[in-house]
């Protein structure tokens, strides 16, 4: 069973994302995989929710876009 905690604060998200580093190279369907799975989804719900990241204005985009072009 993985124990699933809800990450609240940055100290909490940084020691999540040093875990996850751990548990890279888990064998599919192990624990430590199915740890890396949770932990995951709960990283990126607080990324989500604390480093959003917004659409970008799409005549920006168009611009950028022409520009690689070239």
């Amino acid at each position: 069973m993985v124990d699933v905690k809800l990450i609240e604060t940055e100290e909490e998200y940084q020691e999540a994302l040093k875990r996850i580093e751990t548990l890279f190279d888990a064998p599919a369907g192990s624990h430590e995989a199915k740890e890396a799975d949770v932990l995951a989804l709960l990283i990126n719900q607080y990324e989500e929710e604390h480093y959003p990241i917004e659409e970008p204005d799409p005549d920006e985009y168009i611009r950028i876009r022409m520009e690689e072009r070239k």
